[in-house]
């Protein structure tokens, strides 16, 4: 095959180091292709609704559009991906959890499908998260391909991560934090590199796409002054507990539509409760990125802006108390879009969140007669809530400073993210991404203990040279065996190859030279019960965990219909951990 003649070439003419920089490279360029892409799909479909609404001047077609969007995608997933491709994010800790990192080809696209449908229609989520899963993706299927190995695939992936940050945010910066700081595991400085390659390369296409200009550019922001951190520090504390409440009130609704086992219910549930939300609340429209501009720049009035409440006026209470609304319901919006059936991810919604909450608490402090900028509350409290919802500071710094070009503002945003990250670990231990998974115990983090044990499998280190034993083996032959045998335990099978149980060296040491007993005794009567049993497809931390609870040295491993197949022992995880670890720390 042309394939194989490809990787045979490159294993002999391109070291392995060289050719993963020129591979993440290839993954910077897909994947802000795939951004491009997505941007402008939800552009066309968005501007489309947008101009009916315009055109005739009527806000029922809010009432249409969402509930349309969230059918064709959900529609489109059932029957056409035929996958769960929803939580991109906790898709990828999955994938580098559980399955090897392993993730499966179709996500290279149906993201974009389904997420455009989705956003484009009025889904109040955001494109970011899909477009990780798809950069992800293509990252694990380019390693697959060309046969890398699974610490490789597991760097490719946190590139194609890296590259959709950058190529959607135009933030190469916080495409390789947020690589760091939220998916990857414990990486050491030979993975920057690719990282930082991934990163600048989708970030130079997508300027070349769509300009340099900052998603957010600030028309007016006023200078960080130091007589204003006691207010900052307030709003760090005020971002972590509206994370607080963005995490657990989206993880309780989220409940609450799995619950809802009917996908015709799901869908008009879902499809309904946007649609009206929408209809009264337009800037729940979408990503809600028009609202973050308008806050940013002190145009807050313009969020009345075709909503049955614009007729209330601009009074003093009235801007104030609809963006609390607002506020509120946006994780009502986005749960009823993805538990509907959408397809999105929350990066756009903690920005939407963080951007009005900083806009509330600089206009109430304004209304307190504190006189600060409204705009540059609104700017800190996006990074606030990014850093509280993702458990990531530093992305939620890098982030907004690239988002904006408000790099002047490095101490208020630094501020304002640290205080509302430390706020929110009082009470959560895990960011939304990985509160999923953490519930079930299927949770990679930082360490690089489990990150070790994640690249490790038990058919690496099981071992099938014990002696079998049958039950119902005399002494004397059990004698001729032990006397051939380096091992100490012996495995007892029955006919089927069954695993009955295992036989200690030291239960029969004590009449192993009594002759008059051999044929007295059967192993059916000499053995005992494992003291616990490994299962071939646990995972390399359940096998240390089960270690560590028995106090065993050495556990038999059967197949999911108790068939022996060998067993594993301490010594031999331990050698094969430490060869992994070398591995995966080399520079």
């Amino acid at each position: 095959m042309k394939l194989d003649r490809l990787i045979s070439w490159r294993e002999r003419h391109i070291s392995e180091r060289q050719f993963v920089l020129l591979l993440s490279l290839f993954v910077g360029f897909f994947t802000s292709v795939a951004a491009w892409l997505l941007k402008t799909l939800i552009h066309w479909i968005s501007f489309l609704v947008i101009s009916v609404v315009d055109g005739t001047g009527h806000n029922f077609w809010y009432l249409i559009a969402p509930m349309t969007g969230i059918a064709l995608a959900a529609l489109f997933v059932r029957y056409i991906v035929k996958d769960d491709i929803s939580h991109g994010i906790t898709k990828i800790l999955y994938a580098i959890s559980q399955r090897k990192s392993i993730i499966k080809a179709h996500n290279m696209w149906t993201s974009i499908v389904g997420s455009s449908l989705t956003i484009g229609f009025g889904g109040s989520v955001g494109a970011e998260a899909p477009i990780v899963l798809t950069g992800a993706a293509i990252g694990s299927n380019l390693a697959r391909v060309f046969r890398l190995d699974q610490r490789t695939m597991m760097l490719m992936i946190g590139c194609g991560a890296a590259g959709a940050i950058g190529g959607i945010f135009k933030a190469p910066i916080a495409g390789l934090v947020f690589t760091l700081e939220v998916l990857m595991i414990d990486m050491t400085m030979a993975s920057v590199s690719p990282l930082l390659i991934s990163s600048v390369t989708a970030t130079a296409f997508t300027y070349l796409f769509s300009g340099t200009q900052p998603m957010f550019p600030l028309d007016s922001t006023a200078d960080f002054a130091i007589a204003r951190i006691p207010l900052y520090i307030l709003l760090g504390v005020v971002c972590g507990l509206m994370s607080l409440y963005f995490t657990r009130g989206m993880d309780a609704l989220e409940t609450q539509f799995r619950r809802v086992n009917s996908f015709a219910l799901k869908i008009a549930v879902g499809g309904a409760a946007l649609s009206v939300l929408i209809f009264l609340f337009p800037p729940l429209f979408g990503e809600g990125y028009d609202t973050i501009g308008n806050l940013l720049n002190g145009n807050a009035a313009a969020t009345l802006d075709n909503s049955p409440f614009a007729a209330l006026g601009g009074g003093l209470w009235v801007v104030p108390v609809y963006l609390v609304l607002v506020v509120l319901l946006k994780i009502v919006a986005s749960v009823a879009t993805n538990g509907g059936g959408g397809v999105g991810g929350i990066f756009a919604p903690s920005l939407f969140v963080g951007a009005v909450t900083g806009w509330l608490v600089g206009h109430l402090l304004n209304m307190a007669g504190m006189n600060v900028p409204e705009g540059n509350f609104a700017l800190a409290g996006m990074a606030g809530l990014m850093a509280g919802v993702m458990h990531a500071p530093l992305t939620g710094i890098f982030l907004i400073a690239e988002l904006t070009g408000g790099y002047h503002l490095f101490m208020p945003l630094m501020i304002v993210a640290v205080l509302s990250y430390l706020t929110i670990m009082l009470f959560e231990p895990h960011s939304l991404y990985a509160m999923r998974l953490a519930k079930k115990g299927e949770l990679l983090t930082h360490h690089k203990d489990r990150s070790v044990l994640t690249l490790m499998s038990l058919d690496e280190v099981l071992e099938s040279d014990f002696r079998i034993l049958s039950p119902g083996m005399k002494l004397g032959e059990l004698i001729k065996v032990i006397q051939e045998s380096r091992r100490n335990i012996f495995p007892v099978i029955d006919s089927e190859g069954h695993l009955l149980g295992v036989l200690l060296l030291d239960e029969v040491r004590n009449i192993m030279f009594q002759p008059r007993l051999y044929n007295r005794f059967t192993v059916s009567q000499l053995m005992t019960s494992p003291k616990a049993v490994l299962y071939h497809d646990m995972p390399m931390e359940r096998v240390m965990e089960i270690f560590e609870d028995t106090g065993a040295w050495n556990l038999p491993v059967v197949d999911r219909d108790k068939r022996y197949l060998g067993f594993v022992s301490k010594s031999k995880i331990f050698n094969s951990y430490r060869d992994v670890l070398v591995r995966f720390s080399e520079e």
